[in-house]
């Protein structure tokens, strides 16, 4: 019995790190939210709920970043959004 548990218990604690990392925070470049800022971009209607995570469809015209491949942004319901631009999940809303 002792050798069932011991590897169910592994199972069990590595499943959890996996979840830990799941939630790590991103650390976006002042520079990166000083641009999006400044930029002057027409806002985009999207239904639905907007949070970090929340994946924006193909539909979503995003607008890349000078010099930072990591980030592009778009402002959906009068609202500045960082996207990663290769999955189109939304990093951050800028306030």
């Amino acid at each position: 019995m002792k050798k069932l548990i011991i590897p169910a218990v592994a199972v069990f604690l590595s499943l959890g790190g996996a979840a830990v990392a799941q939630t790590a925070t991103v650390t976006v470049p002042g520079e990166v939210r000083t641009y999006v800022l400044e930029q002057k971009t027409p806002s985009v209607t999207f239904e639905g709920d907007l949070a970090v995570g929340t994946m924006l469809p193909d539909t979503v015209e995003i607008h890349t970043i000078p010099d930072q491949p990591d980030y592009s942004y778009v402002v959906v319901n009068d609202k500045r959004v960082l996207v990663n631009p290769k999955t189109r999940a939304v990093v951050e809303i800028v306030e």
